[in-house]
């Protein structure tokens, strides 16, 4: 596993990384590390989806056949 190092951290972030951190019964790195891994996640998953929807470019879908509403007597 690799370590890495955050300098020049404003005092209000490390803070509230503080009160996150507490909130969720972690400790500061732990909570980072879940910061971290979550918004990396979040990056995979909308490059996936972009190569998913490549593939479709192009691709022509039917018309769905449409009719009046019927009419409905209250």
């Amino acid at each position: 596993m690799g370590t890495i190092t955050v300098r020049n951290l404003d005092d209000a972030v490390q803070q509230r990384l503080r009160e996150r951190a507490a909130a969720h019964g972690r400790s500061m790195e732990a909570e980072v590390r879940e910061i971290l891994t979550s918004a990396v996640g979040r990056v995979d998953f909308v490059r996936d989806w972009l190569e998913i929807a490549v593939e479709y470019r192009g691709l022509e879908l039917p018309e769905p056949s449409r009719s009046l509403p019927r009419r409905v007597d209250l």
